[in-house]
């Protein structure tokens, strides 16, 4: 049976269809993590997630002889094609069956509503913005993914490069083992940028006082740190309102770091959760009727992974060392908690800065992924 592509409604219960088939595609896969479904639904929703102000989105399933054997979205950041100055449609929430006509046809899609809105050209897997999960992976598939990366068979890199496609950016991430104190070398390099910068670690006695202080600011300085990263989408205030209400309240304390000047203004932060993969994998991405005792456990009681989801730096301050002073301060509180290792977010691979920071842990690169980009 040839396959149908069919439009798929922005409305809840249609999205639902959507984000269910990659958790029905690979249901079994001990490295598969799903998103929590009604997460997924509301990123996709133009009602629900601020990111359309400025974005645009088609979503499309393939269907043979009756059966989902794929799914796609077509989305338009036209911030980011402005900031480029570019013509270009993203592809995301990409899954298939090990089928080209299939992915095929989903590609097609994407490309057909890019060229009735003037575009020329085709990139990705990438979201709405960075705050949703980038990159194909092309190594580590026998790796547990994290809630904030995307994991897909092997395949998938094949069938786009036999479309065409040629790798655009490329991501590398790290398997961190926590060392029971502080490095030598933080602590010194700590003393030292202390002393000569006039900066340390902030103090607050609560999760209130924390945001109060310092919520819009995390956001403001994301901004200014990741600004001329690759495809950088800068988040608007709607966003930031948006993540503050939707990240802080799970947000533990003792996983923060914030760097602050002598004036008490945010230089740099780092944030770290509990990893919620092993939860997220027995809940299949429900929360109900017994998908919030697994996510419970994980974020209170012990355990041995830890993600890095945030480190950022003051642009006039990196390459100082404010990092060691973040690690210094995480390292002890981290530990004390029972994690064994740390799982870093993906980070480009020519983005040296970022890399230089794990040189004295000890660490293993254990994943790649990519963007990939064609002209039409």
């Amino acid at each position: 049976m040839a396959v149908e592509i069919v439009e798929i409604s922005p409305k809840a219960n249609s999205l639902k269809k959507f984000v269910k088939f990659s958790i029905d595609l690979y249901k079994g896969n001990e490295y598969y993590v799903p998103a929590l479904i009604a997460d997924e639904i509301n990123t996709l929703s133009p009602t629900r997630n601020p990111a359309f102000e400025f974005c645009s989105s088609k979503y499309f399933m393939a269907y043979r002889d009756g059966k989902a054997v794929g799914r796609v979205a077509a989305i338009i950041n036209r911030v980011v094609n402005q900031r480029t100055n570019s013509k270009t449609v993203r592809f995301g929430f990409i899954d298939f069956i090990d089928d080209p006509e299939v992915s095929h046809a989903l590609i097609d899609a994407v490309g057909k509503w890019g060229k009735e809105n003037g575009l020329n050209e085709i990139v990705g897997p990438l979201g709405f913005t960075d705050m949703d999960p980038e990159g194909m992976l092309t190594d580590g598939y026998d790796q547990l993914g994290t809630m904030a990366t995307i994991y897909n068979h092997p395949y998938y890199v094949e069938h786009l490069k036999n479309m065409g496609f040629e790798k655009d950016a490329e991501w590398v991430e790290f398997k961190i083992i926590i060392p029971e104190g502080i490095p030598e070398k933080h602590k010194r390099i700590s003393e030292i940028i202390s002393k000569k910068y006039e900066v340390r670690n902030a103090e607050f006695s609560s999760k209130k006082e924390m945001v109060t202080k310092y919520g819009q600011d995390i956001f403001n300085l994301v901004n200014e740190a990741y600004d001329q990263l690759y495809c950088y989408s800068p988040l608007s205030q709607r966003q930031i309102d948006h993540y503050i209400k939707m990240y802080f309240p799970i947000v533990r304390l003792q996983n923060l770091s914030i760097i602050v000047d002598k004036e008490d203004k945010l230089i740099g932060i780092g944030l770290a959760m509990p990893s919620l993969s092993k939860a997220l994998i027995k809940s299949r991405g429900r929360l109900f009727p017994f998908g919030w005792y697994h996510l419970i456990k994980a974020l209170k009681c012990r355990n041995d992974i830890v993600d890095l989801l945030l480190v950022a730096v003051k642009p006039e301050y990196q390459s100082k060392g404010v990092n060691a002073l973040l690690f210094s301060d995480l390292i002890p509180k981290i530990r004390a908690n029972g994690y064994v290792y740390a799982e870093t977010n993906p980070e480009l691979e020519d983005n040296q800065k970022v890399q230089s920071q794990w040189q004295y842990f000890d660490t293993t690169m254990h994943k790649r992924r990519c963007t990939f980009k064609k002209s039409f």
